[in-house]
């Protein structure tokens, strides 16, 4: 991922007149040299009230509420349409949490898919056994592991180096992520696998939003409503703007084998029960919603 697609309300500017002497700040964690706060401190800053607004990414909190990284699960919503429809199947979920610790989701917006960047040619997932993967979070480790691979943690600031020097062969992120590393440099294979599609939320502390008159509080949620709209629309031209620029850059955009499909959505099904497990009744009532859609 990177700070491209930051989709904060960064330019937010109140411009109604009734918002004339109010300021809100927004942290937003790309790059973290524009950050008001740490990426891992925006939430708490927006809940304790040190900021009015922030922005996060959404599976990054799974361990405090598992219902966070519902987008997290791989090939469980596997393309544009069906992430939104799990979003609409989260957001019941969400609003109440989030309600609870004193804030509302003003929108959100989804990052470009994530494929497998691999060095060789595969047409299954036992093409993956023994391939040195990149791991870099608990799914991208479990993934690897249910195919057979071998997992190393490489951090993104050292993922061009682990690939020059062979440490990694393969990973899975969105095309942004490997035209960035320059991953067409050293791996010439992406499978178009469209895994997951994890969300970057917009948070409003409630206290700050309920000081507001009606119109400023009505041209807050017409600007979120506006900037997700337009977010959703820039995440999917900039995805394929992406893959171009790869395929320019000398990678083949694979779209994966009938058998490719099979065998990830049984790596799915098995993190999907994992992911139930944890979230209970809950996250089963989600998934539910979601596959009725």
């Amino acid at each position: 991922m990177n700070h491209k697609f930051s989709i904060a309300l960064a330019g937010l500017t109140l411009a109604a007149t009734s918002f004339a002497q109010t300021k809100w700040d927004l942290p937003t964690a790309y790059p973290a040299t524009n950050s008001l706060f740490k990426a891992p401190e925006i939430k708490r800053a927006v809940q304790g009230g040190q900021a009015q607004m922030g922005e996060i990414l959404l599976v990054n909190y799974q361990n405090e509420w598992q219902m966070f990284g519902a987008d997290g699960i791989p090939f469980l919503a596997d393309s544009y349409d069906a992430a939104w429809k799990l979003y609409q199947a989260q957001k019941p979920a969400l609003d109440k949490k989030l309600a609870e610790q004193g804030m509302m989701l003003l929108y959100a917006v989804a990052w470009p898919p994530q494929g497998i960047f691999v060095k060789k040619t595969i047409a299954s997932a036992a093409d993956l056994k023994g391939v040195k993967w990149r791991a870099y979070s608990p799914a991208t480790a479990r993934i690897g592991e249910l195919v057979g691979a071998q997992p190393v943690t490489v951090q993104q600031a050292e993922l061009s180096q682990a690939m020059a020097t062979g440490v990694i062969e393969s990973y899975m992120s969105s095309g942004s992520t490997g035209y960035d590393t320059k991953t067409y440099e050293y791996i010439k294979n992406f499978y178009d696998t469209q895994a997951w599609l994890p969300k970057n939320g917009v948070l409003i502390n409630k206290k700050a939003f309920d000081a507001l008159d009606k119109p400023a509080q009505d041209a807050v949620l017409k600007a979120g409503a506006d900037a997700e709209k337009r977010g959703w629309d820039l995440s999917k031209k900039k995805n394929l703007e992406y893959l171009d620029l790869l395929k320019k850059n000398g990678m083949t955009i694979h779209v994966p084998s009938d058998q490719l499909k099979a065998d990830m959505k049984k790596v799915g099904d098995t993190m999907q029960k994992e992911w139930i497990e944890k979230a209970g009744p809950e996250g089963q009532a989600v998934i539910d919603a979601y596959k009725k859609m």
